[in-house]
Order: C-alpha cells, then structure tokens, then sequence
C-alpha cells in the first residue's frame, strides 16, 4: 500500500498510536521497534482492543487485511504526519530550547485557544516520534498548530522541522542542557538554531526574547517580534516583573498574576504574552489565560503539605535551569528554607565542573540547608554546616527529617525521580 493510500485510510480512523495502552476505538495503531521493545508482537492486541488498523512492518505478525504492512513503521509514521501538515495547510508555532520549552508550549496554547481552536504537543512528545503524533492529532477544524521541538544532539531539530514545517518559531533559551549530545555548549547553539535556519530560509516569522544577546544576534537581518523584560525596546515590552514566590507582570499597565514560581518563568509567561498580542487575542483573554493556567506534572508546582510549602519543579534539571531555581530561591524571604537537589545528567566532560557550580552558590550564611543527591554531587562533596551529600536517594531518605514547617525547594534531573521526597514530608 502507498503513502496516499496508507493517509486515506488514516482519515477514515479517528485518532493515532503507537502504545497497546492507550489505544481508543477506530484508531490506527502504528508499531514501532526499539532496542528493548518490537510492537509488531502486539498488532494482534491492538485490533483485539478496538483498532482499526494496525501498521506493521515485519511480516511475521501479520493479522487479516486490516494490517498495512510497511517497510519501515516509524518512516511511515513520519511521512504521513508530513503529508498529514501539508494536506491541512494550517499555521504551526515550533518551539524548542533548553529549558522552559513545555511550560512555555501550555502557556502560548492556553493563550491562542482564547481566540482560536488551538492543538499543542501533548506532555513533552517533543521527539522523532512525539511531533508526528502532534501532527497527526491536528484536525480539518484545528486553527494553529503548536510543535514542541526537543533535540539532545545536532540536525534533531532540522529533522523535525522538515516533518512539521513551521510557519512560526520560538527558542526559550540556549542553555547547558544535554552538553554531551551537543559538544558543549557552542553546539547547543548550533542545535538549536535550526529552527531559526529553517524558519529563515522559508522567509518565516520568529519570537524572540531582546534581552537574549544570543537570540539578537542569531536573528539579525531577518523579521522577528520582540519583547523585554529589561529594555525599553522591542515589539512589547513589561515592566515590574517580579516573584515571591509567583511571578508577577505589568503588561499594558494591568497586572497579570501568575500560579508560577521563579523569575525564570517570567519570560515563559512574557513569550505567551507576545505572541497571543502578535496573533491579536485580546488583552484580557490574555490576562486571564495567564492567571487561569496552574502548573501540573513536578513542573513549578507548588504545594502544602504537613505545615510545609514545596516549591516541586522535579521533572528535570540542567545547569541553567537548576542554578536560576536555586538562586531565585535563595532570595525568597521566607525561612527556614531547605533544597533537594539532585543530580544533572547528560553533561559529559562537564559534570564535575557543572555540579561543583551549583554547590559554590550555597554560602553557610544565606539561611538555606542544602541535601545534594547523586554520584556527581556526591563526588564533588565538601565540608560545611548547611550542606548534606548522599551518594543515592536510598541514602538520603534513610536520614532526612524535618523538625519544624520549611519552604523546600525540589529540582533534579528525571532520572532521579526526586518527587519521592514527597513521600518524606
């Protein structure tokens, strides 16, 4: 079966899936092989849960004639997702860098859906396979598109922008984040200019952030809109931003308060903000998308529990991201205040440098107790009264305590799963 035919029969499904758990009725189930795993041996499940049709691309699971037999499963999910955006024709917002990039992605999807009917990245399915699975859940009805762009290594995003080609683009930033895919931080920069590269040779639009020295330079001599939070230039520009611990901003002389922690989700916020102006919502949608969107999956949540306030942003760190986290922390007024943190993964030759970094922040007189968590923390370890080395998270929940109600700050890379400390509290 052709590519053509493979879409028409996908138009006659009512959704897509590549996992046996999730699958919906009348959705076209697509199995992929990975180094552990080989979905072909689950085509049979698939149509036994309600599948349409199942896309198989070795011949030994074979079903009856609602199987597509294909060469390659995961290349022809993503030339149908191609085809898929071409077909509809519809404007797609990418997005991508190192940190930031799926509450960003919710916030400028929250913002846009106030005037038009809006599809976003679910989660962070930001990969090979995560964009095509956001393509192909846009609709005939869907108004703009938003792709969430996710790259540990350079020509990723290039890749994906070839799949989805947008018409839009953002970076949140270029941070030190996956420095051992990308050859140090100049090749994050790279990497992440591809959406810019691309984006430019089609003669599109980006978002950028003014008081990026980075972003003005990579953007010079094509169009963009801009936004500050520190120079009174660009397209849009705030004022009075602050965070204790939710970030606050002034914009268009109303205030606009957010359910988000840190001053490094100002910008997040400001982008959403720039671009609902760009595509012309209106300012108190805007304002009340902001104020509406609350935070959820470890990304800057905060809760209440026992007496305590957890600021719990666990779902992953890098250098630049956790140093912000840390810092903005620091200067939160509220005491005692005690950090979790664990270790950053995917820096290479870097790691010792990088987490050595973090622990300089912490002086013995800025009223914070540290709990450092990890080989690498572990390794770099030193001598002072409010900081605590575990080599593992066994080792850390065997001793820690709290004697009285605490502002606790949780961050660590996904790998160390450090919302478990929930379980301690």
């Amino acid at each position: 079966m052709n590519l053509d035919a493979i879409y028409t029969t996908f138009l006659s499904c009512d959704s897509i899936s590549t996992d046996t758990r999730n699958i919906e009725p009348k959705c076209m189930f697509v199995a992929l092989k990975g180094d552990r795993f080989n979905a072909n041996t689950f085509a049979q499940e698939a149509l036994e849960k309600g599948a349409s049709y199942v896309i198989i691309d070795d011949p030994n699971y074979f079903v009856d004639e609602r199987t597509i037999l294909v060469a390659d499963s995961l290349e022809t999910l993503q030339k149908l997702a191609h085809l898929h955006r071409k077909t509809l024709g519809l404007p797609v917002i990418a997005l991508t860098g190192s940190n930031g990039k799926t509450t960003s992605k919710e916030l400028i999807a929250a913002v846009l859906s106030k005037k038009f009917r809006t599809i976003a990245t679910k989660g962070n399915l930001n990969n090979h396979i995560g964009v095509p699975l956001t393509l192909l859940s846009f609709t005939k009805e869907t108004e703009i598109g938003i792709v969430e762009m996710g790259a540990n290594h350079q020509k990723e995003i290039e890749f994906l922008c070839s799949l989805a080609e947008p018409d839009y683009g953002y970076i949140t930033n270029f941070g030190k984040a996956h420095l051992e895919g990308f050859g140090g931080f100049e090749g994050v920069i790279l990497g992440k200019s591809e959406l810019y590269t691309h984006l430019f040779a089609h003669d599109k639009m980006i978002f950028i952030n003014i008081d990026d020295p980075i972003q003005v330079e990579k953007a010079s001599n094509h169009q963009y809109f801009s936004f500050s939070l520190q120079q009174k230039k660009g397209d849009i520009q705030f004022s009075e931003v602050s965070a204790n611990p939710f970030v606050t901003v002034n914009y268009n002389n109303e205030v606009i308060q957010s359910h988000l922690i840190g001053l490094y989700n100002a910008t997040n916020i400001c982008a959403a903000i720039t671009i609902g102006n760009y595509f012309k919502v209106p300012d108190s949608a805007i304002k009340l998308a902001i104020e509406n969107y609350t935070p959820t999956n470890n990304r800057s949540q905060i809760l209440q529990k026992n007496g305590h306030e957890i600021l719990l942003d666990a779902y992953n760190a890098n250098p630049s991201s956790l140093k912000l986290a840390l810092v903005n922390f620091i200067q939160l007024e509220k005491c005692p205040k005690i950090a979790v943190l664990g270790d950053m993964f995917e820096l290479g030759e870097s790691s010792s440098e990088e987490h050595r970094a973090i622990v300089d922040l912490v002086d013995e007189d800025n009223n914070l107790t540290c709990h450092f968590i990890g080989k690498w923390f572990y390794s770099i370890r030193k001598q002072q009264s409010n900081l605590y080395f575990y080599p593992d998270f066994e080792a850390f929940q065997k001793t820690f305590t709290l004697s009285k109600p605490s502002l606790l700050l949780i961050k660590g890379s996904r790998g160390m799963a450090l919302e478990r400390t929930l379980d301690l509290i």
